[in-house]
């Protein structure tokens, strides 16, 4: 069972779409008018999915879905009347896992909302394995250029400044990373 935020400017739609999420097995964590201070209300509410029902995403919908989900991202869906290819691609931009056009069917109510949890969670995760891969490159750029600095500095070939570092991460017991960085910011210290 998810708890899903429901945001949606007319109380009549909201209450339709609380039945279909009740049909569906979720529970409504909460029901909102507007994304009005969005972040602080996912903050205090912390619901597992957030569903908008609107003609179409604003611009302050869309800004505030984009500051929510640098800070606390969550599977966020769209049902919208108007769908043109410009605000669609904002709405992904921003962070929006589906974005349905014709407004809400509650008998689709729960498949679109397994695909967005499930196209959510595969972002996310190469959201991870990207942000690995740029943690990865950056220490070993870091690691080349102290190892540089070595080998100008020592007169060592690279396999000695790699040992050298190494030996120093060991001793120190940090990575070999931060002993790099370390030895890059003494050298601009002393130069």
């Amino acid at each position: 069972m998810l708890r899903v935020l429901v945001i949606d400017e007319s109380r009549h739609r909201a209450a339709e779409i609380c039945a279909g999420l009740a049909l569906a097995g979720h529970q409504v964590a909460a029901v909102l008018s507007d994304v009005t201070h969005l972040t602080a209300q996912i903050e205090s509410i912390r619901p597992d999915v957030i569903l908008i029902e609107t003609d179409s995403p604003s611009r302050d919908t869309l800004e505030n879905l984009a500051v929510m989900n640098a800070a606390m991202p969550r599977p966020v869906i769209i049902f919208a009347h108007e769908g043109d290819a410009t605000t669609i691609r904002a709405a992904v931009k921003a962070g929006v896992a589906a974005y349905v056009v014709d407004g809400l069917d509650a008998g689709r109510l729960k498949s679109v909302i397994d695909v967005a949890v499930a196209s959510f969670e595969e972002h996310q995760s190469v959201r991870a394995e990207l942000a690995t891969a740029t943690k990865k490159l950056s220490e070993r750029k870091v690691i080349e250029r102290a190892k540089g600095l070595l080998m100008k500095s020592r007169g060592l070939d690279e396999a000695a400044a790699h040992a050298a570092l190494r030996k120093l991460a060991m001793e120190r017991a940090k990575p070999m990373a931060q002993v790099a960085q370390d030895l890059i910011d003494m050298a601009k210290f002393l130069l």
